[in-house]
């Protein structure tokens, strides 16, 4: 049928050929986007949860080294080899001598993720 809209002897595309790929990539595009922002937001909770269970690990790791000692920074956690991932905020809520609450919640994140001493983790959407 398109066929029929060309004159003999011209090559290329017609209006409605470039119009119909159009529309197709328009509409892959509509399904793909979405579905890359929600995998992208997932990464960002999932790099979260994953700077929870490590700070958590370098606390423990400090406790065995120096026992009875009270936890009241990051910077001796970074000390026992703690490292935060880019655009992860990590924190430390210190209730007493073993006794803390670590968090972390990516800036571009709705989840903060929480620890206690005891492992009991949970999370939150802000």
């Amino acid at each position: 049928m398109l066929q029929k809209l060309r004159k003999k002897n011209q090559k290329g595309f017609t209006l409605i050929e470039l119009m119909i790929v159009i529309a197709i990539i328009g509409i892959l595009a509509a399904i793909a986007i979405p579905n890359f922002i929600s995998y992208r937001k997932r990464a960002y909770e999932r790099s979260a949860h994953a700077d929870v269970k490590n700070v958590y690990t370098a606390a423990m790791a400090y406790l065995t080294d120096n026992p009875g000692a009270d936890i009241s920074s990051m910077d001796m956690l970074t000390a026992s080899g703690f490292r935060s991932t880019s655009k992860v905020t990590t924190g430390i809520e210190a209730h007493g001598v073993d006794l803390f609450t670590l968090s972390a919640k990516h800036v571009s994140g709705d989840y903060t993720f929480t620890i206690t001493e005891d492992g009991t983790s949970g999370s939150a959407k802000e």
